[in-house]
């Protein structure tokens, strides 16, 4: 899943689905201190550190160099000293290097540059919301750490109720990011609608979160498909609200990893260090800090079958 970086225009709480979460923890405001006290940490955890190939070659010694993007809450983005990386991904990133028994440093990288940089060397692994798919796999090894969830949001005032399927979207304006999963299934919905003969919808695009907001509050866009994570932090401000939620990889099940290069040999430990801290709690502590609970796996997977090729 890929997203371009924004300016930080809002750095305000985050929400899950009202359905799940109590109004009291949606008025919670997230840690976005460069400290990070309360972030979950670990002890090493031996099994993975057996699992690790003798022959792989970290970026730096005693150091896991995590590549990540900082551009949108709660997956990522800075802290309020404008230069820490906070969020999900970060902490997901210290929990995978207290496991290995190393310390942590996170790069900030675009979306559009982690590919090369991993293969590279420059990172030992990318922690970024990447989706597990078939085409990655031929490039990259995957540990699973999330499941992909999509969510359609509206405007609060909006007499859309609900989206469940594809014909509930024939005839609305909906923004989606460009080069992203969601927009695939939003163009196979529209190709599906069109040839059940049923009006096509108009897919609108925008780089800026505040123009995206803008259209939707003016009504010059009916919904916004998008990552339910980052939809759903916005949303908490109670101008839109969801009204459908969707597997980011329609209608197939996909999940998030980290990802790291091809045989390299680390996915098989950073997936066994994932169950562990699935077990003893840190996981779902680390989910719990950004509201994405809803989005948690039972078992960490190494390279499970991903999104099919297009």
């Amino acid at each position: 899943m890929s997203f371009r970086r924004h300016a930080l225009a809002a750095l305000g709480a985050l929400a899950l689905l009202a359905s799940t979460v109590p109004t009291a923890a949606l008025a919670q405001a997230p840690d976005l201190s460069p400290e990070q006290a309360s972030r979950p940490r670990s002890q090493p955890v031996a099994e993975a550190l057996k699992l690790l190939h003798p022959g792989f070659k970290f970026a730096k010694d005693g150091v896991l160099t995590v590549g990540t993007t900082t551009g949108r809450l709660p997956f990522g983005a800075y802290a309020l000293d404008n230069k820490t990386p906070v969020g999900n991904a970060p902490d997901i990133a210290q929990l995978v290097a207290d496991s290995l028994g190393r310390k942590l440093e996170l790069v900030s990288v675009a979306w559009a540059d982690w590919p090369l940089g991993l293969q590279s060397g420059k990172f030992d692994v990318v922690i970024s919301n990447v989706t597990v798919t078939e085409e990655r796999k031929e490039k990259f090894d995957f540990s699973t750490y999330r499941n992909d969830q999509l969510g359609i949001y509206v405007p609060t005032a909006s007499k859309i109720t609900s989206i469940k399927e594809p014909k509930d979207v024939a005839g609305l304006k909906v923004i989606v990011g460009a080069s992203t999963n969601q927009e695939q299934i939003l163009l196979r919905w529209n190709q599906q609608n069109i040839a059940a003969g049923l009006k096509p919808v108009e897919i609108q695009y925008y780089d800026d979160d505040v123009v995206l907001y803008l259209a939707l509050a003016s009504g010059r866009a009916d919904a916004y498909l998008a990552p339910n994570g980052i939809a759903a932090h916005n949303a908490r401000d109670g101008k839109t609200r969801l009204v459908g939620a969707f597997s980011g990889g329609w209608p197939q099940n996909a999940e998030i990893a980290v990802t790291s290069r091809k045989g390299s040999g680390i996915a098989e430990a950073v997936t066994v260090a994932f169950n562990t801290q699935i077990k003893n709690g840190n996981y779902t502590k680390a989910l719990e800090r950004w509201n994405l609970q809803s989005e948690a796996i039972q078992v960490a997977r190494t390279n499970p079958p991903g999104l099919p090729k297009k």
